[in-house]
């Protein structure tokens, strides 16, 4: 069993029943995630020592928070109180040519105002053998940028091996931006993970003739710029998901990955995910799946595949977190697609 730290905002997320939007809804469903907690939350179902590190207010709201990731199995011990808010989130799902719609309300929430002092870095870090963030993390706020290169730091500094989604986000920060904080942040990463978009907005590497729009996916392209990616950064691997959208309601699901060592490209296994019941979080469902390979001991092709059906299967659950088991992974990823009844 490794130990798998992550570090980022959890929040509260606030969504329209079905597929309403905001303007029908007069009653909202409650879940609470985010990127870097809801790897942990696949991490702690696998059976990994999982433990995520935030801030959250001191208040009933902020222990709600807490209090889901302990129900998960995810170790909070070194969770700081403090802060006015906790940030929150609205997602009004999309349906066929309808695009789902997220409206943020996170603005000085707790761990974007936390502080270098919030945190024990060498406490957390002792006995860890990966860590995890997300390009989100040091979107919120300058604050939280200098507190996810401490952490990087500490992590490098007792071995730990460093992955990081680029998880660009337009609403949060600039393309501009973006390419000078995570640019620097690359130096501390080991395993890359992102999109077509991500590898574009965040570090400036674009394949060439891909269309995720229309279905057009040219592999020679990821090939290139994760070569190129490799060059300028160093990393030991990096991932690109691949989602095709025929419609809201009507993905193509796979990823590719580059092995810096063998010099290997690999594409996996293509799942046809229709109807998607919710598609956030199916990125984080992704890397925990891939991470999760990585820590079990796994070649990085079956470290792959088995986040790929993670994440498929994530994609048939509602709310940000990922609850399949990993018998219901590994049944996918040996071709049990079926969906039939188990009794």
């Amino acid at each position: 069993m490794a130990k798998v730290v992550t570090m980022g905002e959890i929040m509260l997320r606030l969504s329209t029943p079905g597929n309403q939007k905001y303007i029908q809804a007069t009653q909202f469903d409650i879940n609470y995630g985010g990127g870097e907690a809801n790897v942990a939350v696949s991490l702690a179902n696998y059976g990994h020592d999982a433990e995520f590190v935030t801030k959250v207010p001191n208040n009933p709201i902020g222990e709600c928070a807490v209090a889901t990731m302990r129900k998960y199995g995810v170790e909070t011990k070194n969770i700081a109180k403090g802060g006015d808010r906790l940030g929150i989130y609205f997602l009004e799902t999309g349906a066929a040519m309808r695009a789902s719609n997220v409206t943020y309300d996170r603005a000085n929430s707790a761990i974007a105002t936390a502080k270098p002092e919030d945190f024990d870095f060498d406490k957390i870090f002792d006995g860890a053998d990966w860590f995890h963030f997300t390009g989100i993390t040091p979107a919120i706020s300058d604050a939280a940028a200098e507190l996810t290169e401490l952490a990087c730091k500490a992590a490098k500094a007792h071995g730990v091996t460093v992955s990081c989604d680029l998880n660009f986000r337009k609403k949060l920060w600039t393309s501009e931006k973006a390419q000078r904080v995570m640019s620097n942040l690359m130096q501390y990463v080991d395993v890359c993970i992102g999109n077509e978009e991500d590898a574009d907005k965040v570090l400036g590497f674009k394949p060439d003739n891909t269309d995720v729009t229309s279905g057009e996916l040219n592999l020679a392209g990821y090939e290139s710029i994760f070569k190129q990616m490799v060059a300028k950064f160093g990393f030991k691997y990096v991932i690109s998901s691949l989602r095709v959208s025929h419609s809201a309601s009507d993905n193509g699901w796979s990823a590719c990955i580059y092995s810096a060592e063998t010099d290997e490209f690999y594409h996996s296994r293509e799942y046809r995910i229709a109807p998607i019941v919710d598609r956030v979080g199916g990125g984080d469902s992704f890397a925990g799946g891939t991470i999760c390979g990585f820590v079990d001991g796994k070649n990085f092709k079956d470290a792959l595949e088995f986040g790929v059906a993670a994440s498929a299967l994530k994609h048939t659950i509602p709310g940000d977190i990922n609850l399949v088991t990993r018998a219901e992974v590994d049944a996918l990823v040996g071709g049990d697609g079926s969906g039939r009844v188990q009794r």
